[in-house]
Parts: C-alpha cells; structure tokens; sequence
C-alpha cells in the first residue's frame, strides 16, 4: 500500500546521444524535484548545465547501491521528491535502479515512469529487421564459457533480439555469435544520435571482419534476426529434433536449474507442450540405453 506521506521517485529516461532528445515533462521534474540521483554525476551535470537547471546531485551506482539505496529511499519516506537517471536512456534497464525500483514499491513509495530516448527502440526500429516482436536481452556474460551457454540458449528463439556490448568486447561477441548461430542477419548501431552515429548492417562474420580494421568506438546496441527469420507466434517456428532438445535441457542443468523446470523453459522456447518435450527427453534417453546395451 502507498504511503500517503512519502514523496515520489521519478524515473526520468534521458538523452542516448543528442541533448535534444529529451522531453519537456523530463526537464520540468528535474528542475521541480529535491534531489537527483544519477549514475555518474559528471556525465549528468553536463545535462543539467545544459539546460541551466540547479537541483542538488547524489551519485547511485552498482558500487554503492546497497548503502546508497538506503539513504534515497530514506529521503523518499520523509516526503522528498527523488528523480532517477542513468547515463543514457531509461534507468532499470541494465543498470541498478531496478534494484531500487523493487525495494521503493515494496516501502509503499510511488514511483512514476517519465519515457524518454531508449537505445534498445532506437536501434531495433533502425535495424530493417522485424519488429513486431523483440527480446531484450542486456549485456552477455563476460565470461567466454558463460556467454556461449546462453548464446546456445537463445539459437532457438524466434524473436529479433537485442544486446547491448562494450566497443572491447564487440569482436569477441561477434564470433561467438558466428559460431553459435552462422550467418544470421544482424545491425551494429553505433554512437545512436551522436555526431558519429553508424548503423552498419550484414552479419555475424562480415561485421567481424569490418571491426577488425577499423576497431569500434563508442556506445553499441546489437539488434540480430531470430531463428527462422524473426517469425513470430503465429506464424512458422524451427521444428527441433529430440537430440536438440536434449542438448538444450542439458545446458539448463549444467547452469544450475532443475530438471523439471529445464523441460519447461525448453517447451516454452519452441512453442511446444511440456508432455511433448519431456516424451522426446524419455525416448531419446531409451534409444540411448538401448544403443548402450546392445552388443
């Protein structure tokens, strides 16, 4: 339940790029609120100066967030008004304000979205590929082993999907998705809506070998084609063979989650009944005691 004594925490989307692209509700709270807490308070004092706006800064990253959060969520319980930003784009997304987004409605505290600039949007609607459904899907994991499970994970899923990479990990990324996928259409967009945007277009292994000449600079946002052409629900999915369903179970397992819950998310990620997943686990397994056991 909603306090009616506490104040509000904004979650106010800012500029990806251009210090135009952001809207005149988002630069009226900012001036209105008590405080602003921002994720680096360098980058977001530019913004503020740009727009000659005074309100007083508090830092909130993954580095402090625990102690921090405490104190925001501290002012908001006295009947402060708080805004939330990022670097870019809207906070919760890839970054720690979810974290205090879930303990400010779990405190009661109400918490109201200003929309804004968003780089996941911008880059799938420039990409040329299908957009009725997406999957976001972050950052991969750094670690090479960790990544390649969850690239092997997602080979299956049928929707355009969207990354967000470091410039120094863009070539790494690109192979393992040249290997885990194949020539898979895909966008590179980068540096959206800055002086030096670039959306360049191809896939996995021909923009590999373009980065390797002239190394990438700057924000990325990888948007890639799903399996069987980004085809949607209603239309025609990949139809699996049991070994792969078995393989992509194993990979759930392998990763900690439990064998029943494995079967479920497999089931979930081709579009079929569970009976019919956990069936095709069950006589994959006999062929395989059968071929074990036979002289």
């Amino acid at each position: 339940m909603k306090s009616e004594t506490s104040g509000t925490l904004f979650l106010c989307a800012t500029p990806i790029g251009n210090l135009e692209d952001i809207t005149l509700r988002a630069l009226r709270v900012l001036r209105e609120v008590d405080v602003i807490a921002a994720e680096d308070t360098r980058h977001t004092r530019k913004l503020l100066t740009h727009y000659q706006i005074h309100t007083p800064l508090t830092s909130y990253h993954q580095h402090n967030e625990a102690e921090k959060g405490d104190y925001i969520l501290d002012l908001l319980r006295q009947g402060k008004q708080v805004a939330l930003v990022s670097d870019a784009g809207m906070p919760g997304v890839s970054d720690p304000g979810y974290d205090l987004v879930v303990r400010a409605i779990a405190g009661g505290i109400r918490v109201v979205p200003v929309p804004g600039a968003s780089a996941v949007t911008t880059a799938l609607v420039v990409s040329g590929l299908p957009t009725r459904s997406f999957s976001f899907e972050g950052f991969l994991p750094r670690g090479k082993r960790e990544r390649q499970r969850l690239l092997e994970e997602l080979r299956y899923e049928h929707r355009t999907m969207v990354f967000y990479e470091a410039p120094h990990r863009l070539l790494a990324t690109l192979e393992a998705m040249k290997d885990a996928w194949g020539p898979r259409p895909m966008s590179v967009v980068r540096e959206a809506t800055k002086v030096h945007e670039e959306v360049l277009r191809g896939d996995p292994g021909s923009l590999c070998e373009h980065f390797r000449v002239i190394p990438p600079r700057g924000e990325i946002t990888l948007v890639v084609q799903g399996a069987g052409g980004g085809e949607t629900d209603a239309e025609v999915k990949p139809q699996p063979e049991p070994q792969d369903l078995l393989r992509e179970i194993r990979l759930l397992t392998q990763a900690g989650v439990n064998h029943k819950e494995a079967i479920k998310r497999v089931a979930k990620r081709f579009g079929l009944p569970k009976r019919e997943v956990y069936a095709a686990v069950v006589e994959e397994k006999r062929e395989e005691t059968h071929s074990a056991s036979s002289p």
